[in-house]
């Protein structure tokens, strides 16, 4: 299994470092020493903690979706011409821009400050990973 750096764990859940020490010792995380010797985490145990934590608000439209990936969140900005617009929306760490039309953003009431959810259902997603590694 991967080992994740204490810092590294604590950037990717947002927390800081003594947090994901106190999870350590707590029981909550199971630490271990990387091969250079630095206190860690096990990866697989980092990544079921961070997706049981990844808890948004829960979605206001009460919309079925076949759409696994919607972020509740706070939209942030909206820039806009005569025909298209940029709103911009943080939903928990995450941050979701979005093009439309500038009569949508005026229909829908998007303003900085106003709630919605970001829906995204992509046919394509890329995966990367530090360094390479893993290329085919």
């Amino acid at each position: 299994m991967p080992q994740i750096r204490i810092s590294d764990a604590a950037r990717f859940l947002g927390v800081s470092d003594d947090t994901v020490r106190r999870w350590v010792d707590a029981g909550q995380l199971g630490g271990a020493k990387d091969a250079p010797g630095y206190a860690a985490v096990d990866g697989l145990e980092l990544a079921r903690l961070a997706r049981k934590q990844a808890v948004l608000p829960a979605d206001p439209t009460g919309i079925g979706s076949s759409a696994r990936n919607r972020f509740v969140g706070l939209v942030t900005e909206v820039v806009t011409d005569k025909v298209m617009a940029q709103v911009g929306l943080q939903g928990g760490p995450h941050r979701v821009v979005s093009l439309m039309s500038a009569e949508a953003v005026r229909a829908l009431g998007l303003e900085p400050g106003s709630v919605a959810t970001a829906v995204d259902k992509a046919t394509n997603v890329i995966v990367e990973t530090p360094h390479g590694k893993g290329s085919a």
